[in-house]
């Protein structure tokens, strides 16, 4: 078998999947080369120390780590040091293979190549790959200023509280943004966190900010119309991202895709209050991400089927007309990060073989 198609099929065990394709073949032709690709074949999802991957590709040390460095440094593997030792492991699609090259902002033939490529592979099959579970690898978390403090909130709703839980701010350009550019929405707002913030700081793809400015940053998004998303676990946020409908993978999923699970909607829906809202059409025409409040007479009027819960229509109401509340049937958050694993899946048939490539 093709080394090449030997890696996809090694990534197509992880949760966003990586189904075949003619395009995601020529996109890892792309991202390494056929001295790197022998090396990735031999590695885990979990950093192993680089000793251990020369043994297992039966190379050198030496010529391990400069592939492997020189793999992290084209963000198409994950790398830590674990006291004196370097540790590297294998990225998945998505969050991944598809954003990190990206992070820097993109330009040049490659990139462009790259995004065309990515472009059409997901809307091939990475997208509902994504998306393919009942469990949904991203969730909705609305925005904070818009929950009713007067109703119990849980704590990984609050995007101020979660962010205490992180030691590492990472901020870099979005991926989707950047690759896409379907529209002039801001690009600077992708937030990743602890170990893979730190990666991506010291490979150059993202620059460190504090707790304070990744708040910053949050605000900056909400102003500009952007959904947050995040990891689908109630542990910590994992990364951060600040979706637009017609560039970001998770909202693509729903928007353009039509798929159900695209993403896991906030436990959040939008309510109007007839009697002071004007019809001014704001909450309809800037606002809404997935055409779930339309002006009808001079009301605004909320489909409760579509609505996500990210609360842009409520910070963009001038008269407070809008308010987020609680939702009749609330989706199950998992627990921790390995749960969310766990029963995506479980759910895909493929919890063997993926638990295999974390340890084997």
């Amino acid at each position: 078998m093709d080394q090449y198609e030997k890696l996809r099929e090694i990534l197509d065990k992880h949760l966003a999947g990586a189904p075949p394709s003619e395009k995601f073949d020529q996109i890892l032709r792309i991202l390494f080369t056929p001295e790197e690709i022998k090396i990735a074949l031999v590695m885990l999802f979990s950093p192993t120390p680089v000793n251990e991957i020369a043994a297992k590709a039966g190379v050198s040390v030496e010529d391990a780590w400069a592939l492997c460095e020189s793999m992290a440094n084209k963000g198409v593997v994950f790398n830590r040091r674990k006291g004196e030792v370097m540790e590297y492991s294998l990225l998945p699609t998505i969050p991944g293979l598809f954003e990190f090259p990206f992070m820097k902002g993109g330009g040049g033939p490659e990139h462009e190549a790259l995004a065309k490529l990515w472009e059409e592979y997901h809307r091939e099959g990475l997208g509902d790959s994504f998306a393919g579970s009942r469990t949904p690898i991203a969730r909705v978390i609305p925005i904070e200023k818009a929950i009713d403090t007067r109703i119990e909130v849980l704590p990984f709703e609050v995007i101020s509280k979660m962010l205490e839980r992180n030691d590492t701010y990472a901020l870099a350009h979005c991926a989707c943004r950047v690759s896409v550019g379907a529209c002039d929405k801001p690009r600077d707002v992708c937030l990743i966190f602890d170990r893979t913030g730190r990666y991506l700081i010291e490979r150059g793809f993202a620059r460190e900010i504090t707790q304070k400015e990744a708040l910053d940053v949050v605000r900056r998004a909400e102003e500009g119309g952007l959904v947050h998303t995040t990891n689908n676990s109630q542990d910590r946020l994992n990364l951060l991202c600040n979706c637009c409908p017609c560039c970001c993978t998770v909202l693509r999923g729903l928007t353009q895709l039509k798929n159900p699970n695209a993403f896991a909607v906030s436990r959040w829906q939008s309510q109007v209050d007839a009697s002071l809202c004007t019809g001014c059409g704001i909450c309809e025409d800037e606002r809404c991400p997935v055409s779930a409040i339309k002006v009808e007479g001079s009301v605004a009027v909320v489909d409760q089927e579509r609505c996500i819960g990210c609360g842009l229509c409520v910070s963009a109401c001038d008269v407070e007309a809008v308010h987020l509340v609680p939702r009749q049937h609330v989706p199950e958050t998992p627990q921790t990060s390995t749960d969310m694993a766990l029963q995506i899946t479980a759910e895909k048939g493929t919890t063997a073989d993926f638990v295999k490539l974390m340890n084997r």
